[in-house]
């Protein structure tokens, strides 16, 4: 049987469509792969996820070795943070905040329930709906790290609105939610010379850029620094 242009591997299928308060959230299944389109803007699959898991590894690794530390996650995504800490018996509370329902929905009953149902099940973990902006601000809670992944990096942002995450004014409130001695880890899909340099003024301490190697193009890198507190 010949396929048609609606059946063919290379036509992605959308399961989910959901306009929200920040815009239009898509939901695809292209092949095996399920991945996540925001406001027409690609933002990740689940075709790989080392560079989600490093984000959290890099983390842990800069923390003191301190007993169960907390970790909040910015962004659900796909699952690959969340599901990774999860698998870590030496987080203590894993909290995430995602601001889209429609993210929400698809893991807790939608197709992405197959990558992170386990980890949802973790005492360990809990989904935060909030604005990762807002939050960071208001919030009474404290962590010991911070692994951000809502943006394709603090040059290249989903919405307008999350440019003041990477702000000073967005910054010093990752820091407010720091512990003494805390770490701030950003998702990039390129470096950011400027972001670094803002981290510095902004009072983190050992900053520095990891590089990802990816199966193919540039590497994604995480930017890391310890909180001024």
């Amino acid at each position: 049987m010949s396929l048609t242009s609606y059946d063919s591997p290379d036509t992605p299928e959308v399961l989910d469509r959901r306009e929200g308060p920040y815009g239009e959230v898509v939901l695809r299944r292209h092949g095996t792969l399920l991945q996540i389109i925001a406001n027409g803007c690609f933002l990740m699959d689940t075709s790989d996820g080392r560079s989600e898991r490093r984000l959290v590894d890099a983390a842990a690794e800069a923390l003191d070795g301190r007993a169960a530390p907390h970790v909040l996650i910015g962004g659900l995504g796909v699952g690959f943070s969340l599901v990774h800490a999860a698998a870590d018996p030496r987080w203590g509370r894993i909290a995430v905040v995602e601001r889209e329902r429609a993210v929400i929905d698809w893991h807790r009953a939608g197709p992405l329930a197959e990558l992170s149902a386990g980890a949802l099940a973790d005492p360990r973990a809990e989904i935060v709906e909030a604005d990762l902006v807002g939050y960071v601000n208001e919030t009474s809670d404290t962590y010991d790290a911070l692994c951000l992944d809502i943006d394709n990096g603090p040059d290249w942002t989903v919405t307008e609105g999350n440019d003041g995450l990477y702000s000073p004014a967005g910054l010093a409130g990752c820091a407010r939610v720091l512990r003494p001695g805390g770490v701030l880890a950003v998702w990039s899909a390129q470096p950011s010379p400027d972001f670094e340099e803002t981290l510095r003024n902004a009072g983190f301490r050992q900053v520095r850029t990891e590089e990802i190697p990816v199966a193919r193009g540039v590497p994604d890198v995480v930017h890391l620094g310890v909180g001024p507190g």
